[in-house]
């Protein structure tokens, strides 16, 4: 994975991720990608009674953005979906031990994937979710 210094649970994370996968019959689907590094992730969540009971991911993109999947995945289940809305790439980031400042765009994608299938959801059980709808990714990495 090259000279960046990775924390031992990004580590963890990309060689063993969690929830990766579809959920045949998802409640939402998030689809997201950043043009410039190709990373392209799908997120699924199952969700009952508000409360996201599964999730899953397939991720196409280096070691950051599978680990940054893999974690936001485990930090929603069993979460309401308003808990769900309010998880940030810097929670991702500092839930993962850190990420390497040229790598901090994997949790922005993350936080976008999660984001696109809350609003998905909200889409079809017909719920107002203009207030959060993800904003456009531009393709330029994010940092602080």
């Amino acid at each position: 994975m090259g000279d960046l210094n990775y924390s031992d649970k990004v580590m963890d994370h990309f060689f063993h991720p969690r929830n990766v996968g579809e959920i045949p019959d998802a409640s939402g689907i998030g689809n997201v990608g950043n043009p410039i590094c190709g990373d392209v992730m799908r997120m699924y969540i199952k969700v009952e009674n508000d409360i996201i009971k599964d999730a899953k991911f397939k991720t196409f993109g280096c070691g950051a953005a599978i680990a940054t999947s893999s974690m936001v995945t485990e930090m929603v289940k069993g979460k309401t979906v308003e808990e769900a809305l309010r998880i940030s790439n810097k929670a991702v980031a500092e839930a993962l031990g850190g990420l390497p400042a040229v790598k901090l765009h994997c949790s922005v994608l993350a936080e976008e994937a999660l984001r696109s299938a809350l609003v998905d959801y909200y889409k079809k059980i017909g719920r107002d979710y203009s207030s959060f709808e993800p904003k456009p990714v531009t393709g330029e990495h994010h940092g602080d």
